[in-house]
């Protein structure tokens, strides 16, 4: 397990990935498929209670997937490479948990929201900002609204707004907010409250509750690729967003 760009380490019955590209994680396609490798690997592990997702440095957990892996040219293999992140946590039996420092933008914040638990520094902030570039996040409108509501989903989708950690717990986008000098202590805190538990146990819970929850992710996820690849990505504005972002200037919207 050669990794260039995450961390990864299993250590007392929990998997963590670290996000390593200080200091704002950017997720380009290599990045994600390094993150998929080290998914598939934690599945393996046996006796595992958890799986945690971190990021190096305060700034970022990540500020989301590299603008350049959007463009046409990319696009295919960057939505193939960071669906699969999901599609992979979608049938991970073991908890899945988010520590958060800084920001989580973008595919960053998607997969903060996709993650079971998820613990912030007050410092953190959140946001889906795609829309200002002329795109939409396709993981988040598949998945956002069954978390916090249509109504705040759509807030967040369609503005792309940026908010603090404490607004996000309130709308449950998060389960908790701690102190930034405390961060590090809360989320190790918060994993003894896994590692005291049956694995087996966990993994029968996680099920029942995803049964639960009724949740047909991948349908709304594979509608929302079909409208981002043969809708949005054909428009003339929605290139115009992505090559001002790149050319740092501000997008000529022309209303097609």
């Amino acid at each position: 397990m050669g990794f260039q760009n995450i961390l990864f380490e299993i250590k007392d019955s929990v998997a963590t990935i670290t996000i390593n590209r200080p200091p704002y994680n950017v997720l380009d396609i290599k990045t994600m498929k390094e993150i998929n490798e080290a998914i598939e690997n934690a599945k393996t592990e046996r006796g595992l209670k958890a799986l945690l997702f971190t990021a190096a440095g305060d700034k970022a957990f990540s500020s989301g997937v590299d603008v350049r892996d959007h463009t046409p040219d990319k696009m295919d293999e960057m939505i193939e490479v960071f669906h699969r992140i999901f599609r992979l946590l979608s049938t991970f039996d073991v908890p899945t948990l988010a520590g958060v420092k800084g920001m989580a933008l973008g595919g960053g914040c998607e997969l903060v929201a996709f993650c079971d638990l998820v613990i912030a520094s007050e410092k953190a902030t959140f946001g889906q900002p795609e829309i200002k570039v002329g795109v939409y996040p396709s993981m988040a409108v598949a998945w956002l609204h069954r978390i916090i509501g249509a109504k705040k989903a759509y807030e967040l989708l369609l503005t792309g707004d940026t908010i603090s950690a404490s607004e996000a717990e309130r709308i449950g986008l998060i389960n908790q907010v701690v102190p930034h000098g405390e961060f590090d202590n809360a989320v190790e805190a918060f994993l003894g409250r896994l590692r005291d538990k049956s694995s087996t146990v966990l993994k029968w819970a996680k099920t029942a509750i995803r049964y639960g929850l009724g949740v047909d992710f991948e349908r709304g996820l594979q509608s929302s690729e079909i409208i981002y690849k043969h809708g949005l990505m054909r428009t003339e504005d929605a290139n115009e967003g992505l090559s001002a972002f790149l050319e740092k200037r501000q997008p000529v919207w022309k209303e097609k």
